[in-house]
């Protein structure tokens, strides 16, 4: 909920989830992770058995700007949630489970694909791999010391309606409705493993349900790739893009697609392919993506013609 971005998107995913899950006991309480007091008074308020932690300062090149929120978010706020499951463990009420959002970017510039959870991760290109990477170790540590059985949950390039506007689909759609330029970077030669939202919340509660078996050491500790097993070329998502905004209304048919587009080179930070290896997930937790490229982004350019033509009539305003 913090200021990263427009902070009214978030509070609208708050509503819709609050609007499905009040009979379920559902209940959110604002706080920072960053804060030690804060968590563990939910840790002990709540005493919980399993703890999906998703709270993460998300970008690769947002942490080129504010590195102190990814230090503050990814290190400090992660090891507060870990030390609150080790003082429960101590306390005799032990979480079965945690598990925690990671990220494809610990790949860095890998040369081998598909990427696999056995691939070497020593090498980040951005604070924000770097940062993630950082969890994965802590986690670990505190797996081996505690008894605190991990999951880690390696996303690639999630997707989907109500998403992050830093993300491309979402900026290229905001800037092209606004008549402005998109930057199509590395000349548009880069490749990502577009994830539907839905599937990786299938993904998520599928791990959740699976308790890492001790490995050699007696280590409960797993990572799973989560990812689409499907990379695509830029230019293809560009037009797949292009030809929903306009099915879906926010853009007139006769638009000038390439007069609004400028190809630029790599920014620092970011890498030419992501491509999931999902065998592991596959067979552990019966992951399966079930959404094209195509559907997403069309089930993404429905929903944003509709919320934004909602927030125009209600306010007016500005995206």
């Amino acid at each position: 909920m913090n200021g990263y971005y427009d902070i009214g998107l978030k509070e609208y995913r708050l509503r819709e989830i609050c609007s499905v899950e009040t009979e379920s006991g559902f209940e959110f309480v604002k706080g920072d992770i960053s804060d030690r007091n804060f968590v563990t008074e939910i840790f002990d308020r709540y005493e919980p058995q399993i703890v999906i932690h998703l709270a993460a300062q998300a970008g690769v090149r947002y942490s080129l700007e504010q590195p102190e929120s990814y230090i503050q978010s990814n290190i400090v706020g992660f090891w507060n949630m870990l030390e609150a499951c080790r003082k429960k463990a101590e306390e005799g009420k032990h979480p079965e489970h945690f598990l925690y959002a990671g990220s494809s970017s610990v790949y860095g510039n890998n040369k081998k694909v598909p990427y696999s959870e056995e691939d070497k991760t020593d090498c980040p290109v951005s604070l924000y791999a770097a940062t993630k990477k950082s969890s994965e170790l802590l986690a670990y540590s505190y797996a081996r010391l505690f008894g605190i059985a991990s999951t880690g949950l390696r996303f690639f390039t999630v997707y989907g309606p109500c998403g992050r506007p830093d993300m491309a689909y979402y900026s290229f759609t905001n800037k092209l409705k606004n008549n402005g330029t998109i930057q199509i970077y590395n000349y548009g030669r880069c490749k990502r493993d577009f994830t539907y939202i839905d599937d990786i919340i299938s993904g998520i509660l599928a791990a959740a349900q699976v308790r890492p078996v001790p490995d050699e050491n007696g280590v409960r500790y797993k990572i799973y790739n989560l990812g689409n097993n499907r990379p695509e070329n830029l230019m293809d998502f560009v037009k797949i893009l292009q030809r929903e905004l306009v099915h879906a209304g926010i853009l007139p048919k006769d638009f000038d697609f390439e007069s609004h587009m400028e190809y630029v080179p790599m920014q620092p930070g970011d890498v030419e392919m992501t491509y999931a290896d999902i065998s592991a997930a596959e067979n552990d937790l019966g992951f399966r993506p079930q959404t094209s490229l195509e559907e997403g982004i069309c089930k993404f350019a429905e929903w944003y013609a509709a919320y934004y033509g909602e927030k125009r009539e209600g306010d007016n305003d500005e995206i």
